[in-house]
Order: C-alpha cells, then structure tokens, then sequence
C-alpha cells in the first residue's frame, strides 16, 4: 500500500503560532494546530511541517494554461450547433487534463462577493473561537488549521472551513443551522449566504452535468439526474502570506477524490494545473468558475475524462482567498458508468462503490495525491478479501 498511508498524524499536534505571537500564548490547545491568520505577517522561520519535498515545488512554466472558456449561456437559449461547440470544448479539456472555466454561468456577482467577505469573517474568529469549531475526526465538516488535525508532515500553509450541503430533503436553512450549531448565531448572516451560495452552485453544476453528458455522448439528463440528491461539500479557504513561500504549499499536487470541483479564485492567483507534463498557472477571471474532473466523475465516465491535477501555490506579500464547491452524489448512491460507456471492445476500468466508501478512505486512511482512487480500489480489494 502506498506509503501515504502513513502520513495520516498519530494523535495530536502542538498548536503552531506565527513567531510574532508572544510565546506564553503557543501551547496545546484541543490537540490541534492553530494556524491563526489574524497575525498575516508571518514572520520567522517557517516550522518544518511545513515543509514540502523538492519534486512537488518544482516551479511552473511562464506558460499558462490554456484551458477553455466555455459559455453556459448557450444552454439557455437552445441553440444546439453552439451547445455542441461547448461540448467539444469541454470533451477535449477532459480527454486531457480534465480541466476548464465556465463565463455566463448566471451565478449573481454580487453574492460572490458577499460569499468573500465572509471568509474574512470565519478566518477572523479568535482562534479559540475557531477551534470550538474544529473538525471531527472523519468528518468533512468544521474548521481545520493546516490539516494538522489530520496529518503530521508536508502540512499546507491554509485555513479551511467546510460543511455539507445536501441537495434535497432537508431544512432550506440547513447550512444556517450548521452555522449556528458550531460558531453561534453571531454567524447567522454568514450562514445564511452561504446557504445562498450554496443554492447557485447545486443549480450551476446541473447544468455542467448536462453538459457533461451531451460531451460524453450520453443521455444529457443521465448525470443531471444521479446527482440531484447529492451530498456535495462546500469549503472556504485562506492562504495567509508566508515569507518561505519557497518551502511550502497552499495545497499539494492532488486529484480530487469528489465528482467535480467548481471553484472562483480571487486576484492574486496561484493556482496551477500539471498538464502535458509542467504545472502551468491558471489565470484569475473574476467573471468565470473553474471546473475539475475528479475521481468519482472519472469512474463515472469509465476513465475516460481525466481527474485533474492539482496544486495551490502561496504568496509571499499578499493573502488568497477562494470559494470551492465539490459535487458530490448521495453517499449510498453506487459509482457506476452508464452501459452507453462500456462498448463490446471496453472493460470497465473500476468496480462498483459507493462514494461513502471513497470518502470515508480518503477521511480515515488516505492522504489525496494522484493515486488516490487506484490505491482505493486496491485498499477496497485487499479488504474484500480479508473480510474486513
């Protein structure tokens, strides 16, 4: 088994202040790290679990990627020549890196930018507000400081708050909810945009799933339909200034274990795409989301879409911000390609599982790299045949 493995942190880690903190204040605090972005200057040394391995800094071309821009507005207005022009768009994007960003998606900027603001007001928290909401142990939902409470080396230099969106079945104020449950109605507001973010995003991935159908040749309501009541996830993250920007990262080289990533970056950039062979910076486009296969779509699509690779570099002088949703189906829902997909000359490249499956290894077992889903599915075999 892949030694990631065995990166997953043993128990619990000191918390980590920035060296500017007065020293009586760095001490064990719930067992977790506390990265505290309030103090952004980041001065002195960088610890070193910080720390990342030469081959996965390696620096980026001056190319950027050239990743399509696709426009969704054409799904609207029924033009079917320009919906098949998207849909080879996006079918060569996939075929190749599984990567590429969406303009006209009727997403309203103004709540992407109310959906901004409110980091500030996660990351903000004192910290020991922060940590009152810290993540459980194989859960997706809370705070997390550095991925600390889960990993013990190569930590990445970040923020991130999570939590579920169910798509169906539930309260309409289900992540208000969740926000009080955690930080307390002070957060109400901040919940509640969320809540209305999170409502454009599951509208926004219908209809890439769409898309995404008619690209593969299939049923264009096919994935539409899978996915209707999905169990997606939705994650704020900080990258706060780091004067070693050298030595770490903001996330490593991964795929995403999920079906599909819609994410906005801010301004400031960094993050990149490793396609034919170099990583390659994706440019900010404050009018676009950028889109990702992940693993279970690439199951989903028998392999033939490619899950995307990854990484987020961070900034020296200045601070980056961004909005993730991942598309996610029903945690019992079976992973499964459509018969269309599988022809006489075509093996199925992935057993059926469900995606509660993938994602409790990835939660308990597995650190995310590029691997993630062919080490899952010999993880799952290995299991299978232990009994256990």
């Amino acid at each position: 088994m892949s030694t990631q493995l065995m990166e997953l942190s043993a128990s619990t880690t000191l918390v980590l202040y920035p060296a500017s903190q007065p020293q009586d204040q760095s001490k064990e605090e719930n067992g977790v790290l506390g990265f505290d972005s309030n103090f952004q200057e980041m001065k002195g040394e960088v610890p070193k679990e910080f720390f990342w391995p030469s081959g996965d800094l390696v620096k980026a071309t001056q190319e950027e990627l050239k990743e399509p821009l696709v426009d969704l507005g054409v799904m609207k207005n029924g033009d079917e020549k320009a919906i098949a022009n998207a849909a080879e768009l996006v079918r060569n994007a996939c075929l190749k890196h599984g990567f590429f960003q969406v303009i006209n998606h009727g997403v309203n900027p103004d709540l992407i930018d109310a959906a901004y603001h409110e980091i500030d007001t996660i990351f903000k928290l004192p910290i020991t507000k922060k940590l009152t909401a810290q993540r459980k142990p194989g859960s997706v939902s809370g705070y997390s400081g550095a991925h600390a409470d889960r990993y013990s080396s190569k930590l990445p230099w970040k923020e991130t708050f999570s939590f579920l969106f169910h798509h169906q079945g539930f309260s309409n104020s289900q992540i208000v909810d969740f926000f009080d449950s955690v930080l307390g109605q002070d957060l109400r507001h901040t919940g509640r945009v969320y809540q209305e973010y999170c409502e454009a995003m599951k509208e926004l991935s219908s209809v890439i799933m769409e898309l995404l159908g008619i690209s593969l040749g299939v049923d264009g309501l096919h994935y539409r339909r899978y996915f209707e009541d999905g169990d997606s996830i939705m994650r704020c993250n900080y990258y706060p200034p780091c004067n070693s920007a050298n030595l770490t990262l903001g996330t490593g080289p991964h795929t995403d274990p999920t079906s599909l990533t819609i994410l906005h970056q801010d301004q400031v950039g960094g993050l990149e795409v490793f396609a034919d062979n170099k990583w390659r910076a994706v440019r900010p486009r404050s009018e676009a989301f950028v889109v990702n296969i992940g693993d279970t779509f690439m199951a989903l699509s028998n392999g033939r879409y490619k899950s995307c690779l990854h990484r987020a570099l961070v900034n020296t002088y200045r601070d980056r911000r961004s909005l993730v949703y991942f598309v996610c189906p029903k945690e019992d829902k079976v992973v499964r390609p459509p018969k269309f997909l599988i022809t006489k000359n075509e093996e199925r490249k992935y057993p059926d599982f469900t995606w509660s499956s993938l994602r409790e290894f990835t939660q308990k077992h597995y650190r995310a790299d590029v691997a993630t889903l062919q080490s899952f599915i010999q993880w799952k075999s290995s299991s299978n045949s232990s009994n256990f």
